[in-house]
């Protein structure tokens, strides 16, 4: 298991950001795809037509949300935490990805960083 952890800074303010990352019709406008998502705890997601599954652990609006994120049969959960700070250029956005099984780690770090951000900031930088 491995852990990956950045910094990314996004034109937007930390609000959006969070409305972004739980609001159902945002996040199909940012990734262009189909999701499913109960933005409450517990309440579970599906992003990229289900790339991305998994369930809210934690949420608190405009700040932080945690998620656990499912490889399938492994036994230490895999936990996303994000962090949203505010930044001259918008926000920072921290995120904390723990025990991701050693074969996805290479395609996990090149999601986040290539798709999942990348997304994510290319949308506030057209607005």
């Amino acid at each position: 298991m491995k852990d990956f952890k950045k910094y990314y800074i996004v034109a937007a303010s930390p609000e959006d950001i969070y409305k972004a990352l739980t609001t159902e019709i945002t996040i199909r406008l940012w990734t262009g795809d189909i999701v499913e998502i109960d933005p409450t705890e517990g309440g579970e997601f599906s992003m990229w037509d289900g790339a991305i599954t998994g369930k809210f652990i934690s949420l608190e609006p405009y700040a932080k949300i945690v998620q656990q994120w499912y490889f399938g049969e492994q036994e230490e959960n895999s936990i996303v935490t994000i962090k949203l700070h505010e930044h001259k250029k918008g926000s920072s956005f921290e995120v904390n990805h723990s025990n991701i099984p050693d074969e996805a780690f290479d395609d996990i770090v090149d999601g986040w960083n290539n798709t999942y951000m990348a997304s994510l900031i290319e949308f506030y930088e057209e607005e």
